[in-house]
């Protein structure tokens, strides 16, 4: 019951998204709409990966919403995590995917999975996908798809709920241990979400608010983001009281958009002292 009443939940959320979009966009003269009513149920997409010479498959399901569909800064943050591979030195998350060990990397509000599942064959990382309930029926087909070519490389995806802010999920994550990299695409949209994401970033990066050991890694977010509302201004202004942000990449603008997406490196201030939200 719970499963069915978030996903009843969702598609009023999509709906009111795409009015608020819809709107914005006759505003800023922009198309970014990831909603394409003409697509058939199922869609499957096909990218080629460069840097490894392989070809990753997603399956969208337009019809159930907006977590069952690519976004643009899903892509956006693909093709940065190929060029890495492709060529380190001219990366701009060569500081933040260089590591000694193995990447432990968790997606957040990971939809089709595309960035994660990517992430795991170009990087030879372990990821962990994570959605609400009703979307990991999918997460789990579009993991299932391209395990072999993930485990070609050395990587491995894994599948796992995750409510924001919900206190239960955010633990059972935690227990799997520290991630390296935490990485989000278009995840911000609805205003609600706004605190529940911060509160899954405090929870997951900082500890709650409590100073971690010092022989603990802190983990950054990166996170693919475009711009459609104003009101997304403030997420930022809450995220910037306990994170330090920056810009480490802008795409080009696409399909008619003025802006094109950018992508955030999140770092904890220090850890001694956190405001609260």
């Amino acid at each position: 019951m719970e499963i069915v009443n978030e996903q009843e939940q969702e598609q009023e959320q999509d709906q009111e998204y795409g009015e608020e979009e819809e709107e914005e966009q006759e505003r800023n003269g922009a198309d970014n709409n990831p909603i394409d009513d003409s697509a058939g149920k199922e869609q499957m997409l096909h990218h080629h990966v460069r840097s490894i010479d392989s070809t990753i498959k997603i399956r969208q399901l337009r019809s159930e919403g907006l977590s069952f569909q690519l976004w643009p800064a899903a892509t956006t943050l693909v093709n940065l995590i190929d060029n890495h591979r492709s060529d380190p030195t001219k990366s701009p998350l060569s500081k933040i995917l260089t590591n000694s060990r193995r990447l432990r990397i968790l997606e957040l509000g990971a939809g089709t999975g595309f960035v994660g599942i990517a992430a795991g064959a170009i990087l030879s990382a372990d990821v962990t996908l994570t959605d609400l309930p009703h979307v990991l029926e999918n997460l789990r087909f579009n993991a299932a798809l391209n395990s072999d070519l993930v485990e070609k490389f050395g990587g491995k995806v894994e599948v796992a709920a995750l409510r924001w802010g919900e206190v239960e999920d955010m633990e059972a994550i935690r227990r799997r241990g520290e991630y390296d990299v935490i990485v989000g695409s278009d995840v911000v949209y609805h205003k609600h979400l706004y605190e529940p994401l911060m509160e899954t970033l405090r929870f997951l990066m900082v500890g709650k608010g409590t100073k971690r050991e010092e022989s603990e890694s802190e983990s950054v977010f990166v996170m693919g983001h475009l711009k459609r509302w104003k009101k997304e201004a403030g997420f930022f202004k809450r995220a910037k009281k306990a994170f330090e942000i920056e810009v480490v990449y802008q795409d080009e603008a696409r399909d008619g958009g003025r802006v094109g997406v950018l992508v955030y490196r999140f770092s904890p201030k220090s850890s001694k002292f956190q405001p609260p939200f």
